[in-house]
């Protein structure tokens, strides 16, 4: 120890850096088909026929004929259908990301005594 007594100086510094990342995405999908027809057809046929036949045959020996007739004829038809049809499709798509940044600095300076002394003639400075 000197007669000043002991005296000492320093500098600190330092960082501190945080660093935060994050990311993401995200795709939805979604479709439906339906279908829907209708359809109907129908015939009908009518056939009506009437008719007389007569034959006479004469002097020596007579002769006689008659026909009478009728006729008749009917045809229906009938169909029906039933499609559907139906359709949609979607898609969606999202994409996301974020940094986060921290960074900081600090500096600091210090100086300490114990105490310095002049021969007890003085004042005297003591410092922490």
């Amino acid at each position: 120890m000197s007669e000043y007594g002991e005296f000492e100086t320093g500098y600190e510094s330092g960082d501190v850096e945080q660093l935060h990342t994050e990311a993401g995405s995200e795709q939805d999908y979604q479709s439906d088909f339906g279908v829907y027809s209708q359809d109907s057809a129908s015939a009908e046929s009518t056939d009506f026929e009437t008719g007389k036949h007569v034959e006479y045959v004469g002097a020596d020996g007579s002769r006689y004929e008659s026909t009478d007739f009728t006729s008749y004829s009917h045809d229906e038809a009938e169909t029906n259908s039933v499609f559907a049809a139906e359709g949609s499709e979607q898609s969606s798509s999202s994409e996301y990301a974020s940094i986060d940044a921290l960074r900081a600095q600090f500096q600091s300076a210090f100086a300490e005594g114990t105490q310095i002394s002049d021969g007890g003639h003085g004042p005297s400075i003591a410092g922490h």
